[in-house]
């Protein structure tokens, strides 16, 4: 982790749900309201995906919760946010999600100097028995370390 980066938000089921591809860091448009939210650590990634809409990326159902001082200036908690990306990538993102049915998934959002980030995943939804193969892998790794662990008090 990189130093002046202050993670907020993390989508742990995301890594559980999906094989990613590739990330991008894009910027979000937010209100006065929301990143102050945001700094105070309210914001919830749960369930949220990223949709492309002539030409432009858009992030849906991510959760920022109400200011407490915000009052007629609060926003809505799960208003759709733009996405900032070089029109670029935006055209590369386009053709993947289409072509390969690949998803737009955020893994974690997070401060860096004074604005908020947002890590995208180019994403593959995993299915059932690949879930269940990662699991059996988690559990002989740590059966492994734990082995070690007792070989290395004797």
């Amino acid at each position: 982790m990189a130093e002046g980066v202050k993670v907020v938000a993390q989508n742990k089921k995301a890594r559980h749900d999906f094989h990613i591809e590739e990330t991008y860091e894009v910027g979000i448009v937010l209100t006065g309201t929301e990143i102050k939210s945001i700094r105070s650590g309210k914001a919830n990634l749960k369930d949220s995906f990223a949709r492309i809409n002539n030409g432009e990326v858009y992030l849906i159902n991510m959760h920022i919760s109400p200011y407490e001082q915000g009052n007629r200036y609060n926003h809505d908690p799960l208003r759709t946010r733009k996405l900032l990306m070089k029109k670029k990538e935006i055209s590369k993102l386009i053709g993947l999600t289409k072509e390969q049915g690949l998803s737009l998934i955020p893994l974690r959002m997070y401060l860096k100097g004074g604005f908020a980030k947002l890590e995208l995943a180019l994403a593959k939804g995993k299915k059932l028995y690949d879930k269940r193969e990662d699991l059996k892998r988690k559990d002989a790794q740590r059966d492994i370390q734990r082995a070690f662990r007792e070989r290395q008090k004797v």
